[in-house]
């Protein structure tokens, strides 16, 4: 075998595992801190378009499936692939309206494309239908504060997600945010 073959598998694998362990990270919920205690190992290879594949498969033959087009929309959220997850959370939206997982979720993928008003409405909804998931107060305060730099705003959904989770994941952060906010002296801010 030729030295440049052999140097360009041990590249293509070197890049296969990287794309692996970034694309298993997601972000829709609170920012977590890494846990105290020995690492179980790195996490394990997943071939995200082989996943995606056999889970558009299953929705193709049973549409209806809540579950599969939830997993979908995970796949698609993880593999950075927005407007596909979203599609994929819309149609479960369409079997199961009332999901604030789904809601936050997608709401997520909005606020990443910068439709700021939808995130806030798939935002508020989730919490509508469910007033004790932080999650959706978490990330309300995040678009009000980062995106459209609305502190009031910003402070009430955090307050209201400190009230929920007072000592869970991100409640550090948001106090630290919720910090910052108040030695800051105030500025014109934009309104929704």
């Amino acid at each position: 075998m030729k030295k440049e073959t052999i140097l360009f598998v041990v590249v293509a694998l070197v890049a296969g595992f990287v794309i692996g362990l970034l694309a298993g990270e997601k972000s829709s919920g609170p920012a977590v801190p890494a846990t105290t205690g020995t690492p179980a190992g790195p996490p394990p290879m997943v071939n995200l378009q082989q996943k995606i594949s056999e889970l558009k498969n299953i929705v193709a033959a049973d549409p209806g499936n809540f579950l599969a087009w939830v997993a979908l929309g995970n796949e698609y959220f993880d593999s950075n692939q927005l407007m596909d997850a979203v599609q994929a959370y819309d149609k479960a939206l369409e079997i199961q309206p009332d999901s604030p997982d789904v809601l936050t979720d997608q709401g997520v993928m909005f606020k990443r494309l910068g439709w700021f008003d939808r995130a806030i409405e798939n935002f508020t909804r989730a919490h509508e239908i469910d007033p004790s998931h932080a999650t959706s107060f978490y990330n309300l305060g995040v678009v009000y504060h980062y995106d459209l730099q609305n502190f009031d705003k910003a402070r009430e959904a955090w307050t209201r997600f400190l009230e929920i989770n007072p000592t869970g994941p991100g409640s550090d952060r948001v106090r630290q945010d919720l910090a910052s906010m108040q030695a800051q002296p105030p500025v014109q801010q934009q309104q929704k």
